[in-house]
C-alpha cells in the first residue's frame, strides 16, 4: 500500500503536524538550527549527504555545514 505524497510543508505545534506555507517552515527550521547551535555550539550540528546526489549539491550542503552552521560534521554514504 503506498502511503500518500506530501504536497505541504508541515510544523510541529503543541506535538502535532500542521500544514504551513514554506516561508514558515523554513523559518521554524532556521530557529530549531539556531536554538541547538546557541544552547550547544555549532558541533552539535551535523549532516548526512547522499553519495546518489550531484556535486552541486553536496557541494551545497558542506557550505551549509561550515558556513551556516559553523561546523565540519557532514559526512556521506560514499564508502558504500
Amino acid at each position: 500500500m503506498a502511503l500518500p505524497r506530501l504536497t505541504e510543508p508541515l510544523v510541529r505545534e503543541s506535538g502535532r503536524l500542521r500544514p504551513a506555507t514554506w516561508d514558515e517552515a523554513l523559518e521554524v527550521a532556521a530557529r530549531g538550527f539556531a536554538a541547538t547551535k546557541q544552547a550547544h555550539g555549532p558541533h552539535a550540528i551535523g549532516c548526512f549527504s547522499c553519495s546518489k546526489a550531484t556535486n552541486e549539491v553536496n557541494y551545497i550542503a558542506q557550505k551549509f555545514m561550515r558556513g551556516a552552521i559553523g561546523s565540519n560534521h557532514i559526512d556521506s554514504c560514499n564508502r558504500t
